[in-house]
């Protein structure tokens, strides 16, 4: 039988919270195989569209987003968090589970009609994505889509993103929490 991508992300109960299902992409980086499989599949609904930049989420997003990168031939930009970036940034702040977080790109990592496919390990409610996308726009750079290995539905990213405006491709999905 052949794996999926699915097949290689562990689930780790109760971290960091008990109650959580931990959906672990590391065991899927490790694996070269499963690796492969993912960065082809994340590129794949991409492939003949002109991609300018890649744009990743910290962390796992910079791992993914660079491979993605590496693979279309063309640049990489990291989305980082607050005061991570060494040049002059602008922000965007998002809202959490508690609290609040804050977001940054390099005031000159796009340029103005660039079009830009935004790479994350995991969509879960979709804040981070949503602070990503508005850094991006904010450039002038337009997000093409927006590609994650898993969906945790029950959160509702998926809808947050769609009712900006965006194309949403994961690569599988766990239900729940």
């Amino acid at each position: 039988m052949t794996k999926t991508v699915k097949d290689y992300i562990r689930t780790i109960v109760d971290f960091p919270h008990e109650g959580i299902l931990f959906r672990d992409v590391t065991t899927l980086f490790a694996d070269a195989r499963g690796f492969r499989m993912a960065i082809d599949q994340l590129l794949h609904p991409y492939a003949g569209q002109r991609i300018d930049k890649v744009a990743g989420l910290e962390a796992r997003g910079f791992i993914l987003g660079g491979a993605v990168a590496h693979q279309m031939t063309t640049g990489f930009v990291p989305i980082r968090k607050k005061g991570k970036l060494p040049g002059a940034t602008i922000s965007q702040s998002y809202t959490l589970e508690y609290g609040e977080a804050v977001v940054e790109i390099h005031d000159d990592a796009l340029q103005p009609g660039e079009k830009v496919l935004l790479v994350d390990d995991l969509l879960a409610t979709g804040g981070t994505a949503e602070a990503g996308i508005r850094l991006i726009e904010r450039l002038g750079a337009q997000v093409i889509g927006c590609a994650f290995v898993v969906d945790l539905p029950d959160l509702g990213g998926r809808k947050k993103l769609e009712a900006m405006g965006m194309e949403v491709h994961a690569l599988c999905s766990f239900e729940g929490l």
